[in-house]
């Protein structure tokens, strides 16, 4: 007992010991915590002061210290998003830009087309100044009929042997003039033999818009187009667009079309069928609601045509997704057919209204200089200044510059957009 009472005695001194020793270091970490909270506030009132001092060496505060670096953090990654675009673009076009060269200037090469320019007004020729009296009739009632019955202007004037049909729908316009040609050749010239004359005179134009619709179709080697559609087609030839006779397009779309699908090894009956219906929908855009790209796509589908060729005629203006290569080929085919030096031609008001449109466009973008559109409006060149726009910069305005123009202006083709941004160095030799 006395043994275990002695080893008690010592457990119990080490145990003192010990709680003696833990006592000591938790004083010596109360001590330490203490020695670095006087640390950390030194630390804190050191860096206010430091916040302080380059504040006043500065001359600005956090908050214009925080916005300017976030400000530099954005344009270097501008920066650094124009270089990767320009890094894109330059392994694409090295890709693609050779072959979409070769295939459409092969089909250019291969096709040259004649265009019809067609007037708002016809001329009939008369025998004899007697029959104008004839065709106005007692009272006017033979001409008036026949501007009832035609839908269009009989203008008699002092002309000579002369009188012009005015209108602006093309197709009434030549069924009136072959209307008045069968009734000067028959003599026999009132109000009911009118009536019946421009009856006749429309079926008989109806046949022949089914034939033109036939040898466009026969023309390119498309087979098995419904009879409706091939109506529209042969309408096409007295449509026409910016002075471009729309039936004489079609054809050219439809060759384009049919070349480029032969070297990129898809179906090019089916390109040279998109392309033949591609603008159909432009003789029905008077009487239904809608694009005629969209209205045209309809009547297709509902006249059974594929899906292929429906979908490259809704969105061969891009108002539709454009899902298949051959929606692609049609809308590549109508910009080389209308843009083509001499294709089409605009009223002079417009073609300068162009022009200030596409300068005004450029003016609005901060740091450009001067801009000039050349080459009658298919092209912009901007000249910027060098010392606000950098030559990352330059990629960005051209795209932006380049979305604006698609968005606020109307124009067939496309507009080609060149930023230049030159340095000069001036010295003087005295």
């Amino acid at each position: 007992m006395r043994e275990r009472a002695s080893e008690l005695e010592r457990r119990a001194s080490r145990a003192e010991k010990r709680d003696e020793e833990f006592a000591r270091r938790e004083g010596r970490l109360d001590g330490r915590e203490r020695e670095l909270l006087e640390e950390a506030a030194q630390a804190e009132a050191t860096a206010a002061q430091l916040a302080r001092d380059l504040e006043r060496l500065s001359g600005l505060t956090e908050d214009e210290a925080r916005e300017q670096l976030l400000a530099r953090v954005e344009q270097e990654s501008r920066r650094a998003l124009a270089e990767r675009i320009q890094e894109v673009e330059a392994e694409v076009k090295e890709r693609a830009e050779q072959t979409a060269k070769n295939i459409i200037s092969m089909a250019i090469q291969r096709y040259a087309g004649e265009y019809t320019c067609e007037r708002t007004v016809s001329m009939v020729t008369l025998p004899s100044d007697e029959m104008k009296g004839r065709i106005i009739g007692r009272e006017g009632r033979n001409i008036r009929a026949l501007e009832a019955a035609t839908g269009v202007d009989f203008i008699i004037d002092d002309t000579p042997d002369t009188i012009v049909i005015s209108a602006y729908n093309p197709i009434r316009r030549e069924v009136a003039k072959a209307a008045l040609e069968s009734l000067l050749e028959d003599g026999r010239i009132h109000p009911s033999r009118i009536e019946a004359v421009v009856k006749k005179s429309e079926a008989e134009f109806h046949k022949i818009i089914r034939a033109a619709g036939e040898e466009a179709a026969r023309e390119v080697g498309v087979a098995g187009i419904h009879p409706e559609i091939l109506k529209l087609l042969g309408a096409l030839k007295y449509r026409t667009s910016y002075g471009q006779n729309q039936w004489q397009h079609a054809i050219e779309v439809s060759f384009l079309c049919g070349m480029m699908a032969d070297e990129l090894g898809i179906d090019a009956q089916t390109a040279r069928r998109a392309g033949l219906l591609h603008d159909i929908g432009k003789v029905m855009d008077q009487t239904a609601d809608g694009s005629h790209a969209v209205i045209g796509a309809e009547f297709a589908r509902k006249h059974g045509e594929t899906a292929l060729v429906v979908n490259a005629i809704a969105s061969h203006h891009e108002e539709v997704p454009q899902e298949t290569v051959y929606a692609v080929l049609a809308q590549a085919a109508d910009a080389i057919s209308g843009a083509r030096p001499g294709a089409r031609r605009m009223m002079m008001a417009n073609y300068t209204q162009r022009l200030t449109d596409l300068e005004r466009i450029s003016n609005s973008f901060p740091g450009v200089d001067r801009c000039y559109a050349v080459q009658a409006g298919r092209e912009v060149r901007v000249l910027v200044e060098n010392s606000r726009i950098s030559d990352e910069e330059a990629v960005l305005l051209s795209r932006g510059l380049a979305r604006k123009i698609e968005s606020e202006m109307s124009y067939p083709g496309q507009i080609k957009v060149t930023v230049i941004r030159e340095t000069r160095v001036v010295d003087y030799a005295r």
